[in-house]
């Protein structure tokens, strides 16, 4: 396969609306290098808004209402992420998005739990075998036990988890995550915003209780238990069908476990795979240039009356200025001044890839 298409990783955010999908989108960005400063969402005055949420009324409400795509670099891999509106009065454009991604990050509320967005959402996912990752938020807020969170991404989203990480305290106590794969325990530390990564024996090492306290890695190696005991390791065939999904918790807010599910997406998320077609299934190393419009969004330019097509290339390469063939109206057209958007600002771009 062509390294440009080795390279691309293509992804949407599911999750219920308030989540901290738009905090942890710019958490993303901040990582691509794409923003200077993660604006906290909040920072409404000071004109700081994530730079996704570009429309009026998604920065007066603080929601993403349309799914623009934005494009960031990281760790050798290019990610698109498309971004899809949460609120239920937006869903058909949600439904869309879906269709032009690769895989989907189900962003989870540590207090709520699975909400009721993110189930419709999920069902989507599933009709399609959309390979899942999952991020539960907001550990630094008093939430749900970690084995009932894991319980109802089984029961209620049909999907086995595999933890890569469990958190160590909860709340105003939480004290950081450990990696079970690394055996690596990420400290947590919300005033000093210093975050360290410390090589363990393993969830025995006497230093987790120093650093910890007794009773919580008490809980956190019943639970250690119970997962690497009782659940089935993780297997990538089910994961790249959509039966089974890695399971990361943090705290975005405060930039905690984002890194590692980055590396993550990096890592386990499929490049762009073979599409199947009313016709035949198109694989992406094909030559021939093929894409689908997946969204139509109009003005976007407040200075003139715009219409804009989002296309999601399913094979080949595309050059500016060729001919596509637009099979709708049988017809040639020209596209002469293809766009990449990140928020409001805009590039030309010479060449795309799958």
């Amino acid at each position: 396969m062509n390294s440009e298409i080795e390279k691309r990783r293509t992804f949407a955010i599911v999750s219920h609306p308030d989540a901290g999908k738009t905090t942890i989108t710019e958490k993303f960005l901040w990582y691509g290098n794409v923003i200077r400063e993660a604006g906290h969402v909040r920072a409404k005055a000071n004109k700081s808004y994530t730079v996704s949420d570009w429309m009026k009324i998604e920065q007066q409400r603080g929601i993403s209402v349309s799914s623009s795509v934005l494009n960031f670099p990281f760790e050798g891999c290019m990610f698109n992420l498309v971004d899809t509106p949460g609120h239920q009065d937006f869903c058909e454009d949600t439904y869309r998005a879906l269709t032009a991604v690769d895989a989907a990050l189900v962003l989870i509320d540590s207090v709520n739990g699975v909400e009721k967005q993110t189930i419709k959402l999920m069902d989507v996912c599933r009709m399609r075998h959309t390979p899942i990752i999952t991020f539960i938020n907001k550990m630094d807020l008093d939430g749900r036990h970690v084995l009932d969170l894991l319980d109802q991404i089984e029961n209620i989203l049909h999907i086995k988890t595999a933890p890569f990480t469990l958190p160590i305290g909860v709340g105003k106590l939480f004290k950081g995550v450990y990696s079970i794969a690394e055996n690596t325990f990420h400290t947590f530390n919300k005033e000093e915003g210093h975050q360290e990564i410390i090589q363990m024996e393993g969830p025995d090492d006497p230093r987790l209780v120093e650093m910890c306290g007794e009773n919580w890695v008490e809980q956190f190696k019943e639970e250690y238990e119970m997962v690497t005991g009782g659940m089935d390791p993780f297997d990538h065939e089910k994961f790249l069908k959509g039966e089974m999904c890695p399971v990361f918790f943090g705290s975005a807010v405060n930039n905690f476990g984002v890194r590692q599910l980055l590396n993550a997406f990096a890592k386990l998320a499929p490049p762009p795979m073979v599409r199947e077609t009313d016709k035949r299934p198109v694989s992406p190393d094909e030559d021939a240039f093929s894409a689908f419009v997946f969204k139509i969004q109009a003005n976007m330019d407040p200075k003139h009356r715009d219409r804009t097509a989002f296309l999601r290339i399913c094979s080949g390469s595309f050059t500016r200025g060729e001919k596509v063939y637009h099979v709708r109206t049988g017809r040639d057209i020209r596209l002469a001044a293809p766009t990449a958007f990140l928020a409001k600002d805009k590039e030309v771009i010479d060449h795309a890839w799958a």
